[in-house]
């Protein structure tokens, strides 16, 4: 199982289809406080339709707490400041996958002092950022696809 974990999400939507995408892939979902929307904001749960029961969702205060909680866990940070390419990386089962908020990505710091874990997606000079869902979207089906797609059909 892969663990995807959103750090601060800003934008309901996303989140919405970011636990779609993981309640189909089988992934565990990890959201990160504080949050741009509340849990029960009718536009996330619209964006995660029906697939709410069906993903596993944890829940933390903070940065620190989810790393006290999931100590000793393999995690790799994504994020356009990185130098390395997630297709450059080997992502094991039970990896977890950091995205940060959609207006700054993830903490700088946590970059620089992880380079080695610090994955980009290669896009065109000169543009900011994919659309956090597809971010997740893409780095997750990859991993999953080396790994043969555990419990897919």
């Amino acid at each position: 199982m892969i663990n995807v974990v959103l750090v601060e999400p800003e934008i309901p939507q996303n989140t919405g289809n970011i636990a779609r995408t993981c309640a189909c892939t089988g992934s565990r979902l990890h959201l990160v406080r504080p949050f741009g929307f509340e849990i029960s904001d009718r536009t996330l749960k619209r964006a995660g339709l029906d697939y709410w029961d069906k993903v596993e969702v944890l829940y933390y205060d903070n940065l620190d707490e989810f790393f006290r909680k999931n100590s000793g866990g393999k995690f790799f940070y994504l994020s356009t400041k990185a130098k390395r390419t997630y297709s450059e990386v080997d992502l094991p089962d039970g990896c977890f996958l950091l995205f940060g908020k959609e207006t700054k990505g993830l903490p700088e710091p946590l970059i620089f002092a992880n380079p080695d874990c610090a994955l980009r997606i290669p896009m065109g000079e000169d543009l900011r950022s994919l659309n956090l869902a597809n971010s997740v979207a893409i780095v997750l089906y990859d991993a999953l696809r080396r790994l043969n797609f555990p419990g897919l059909r």
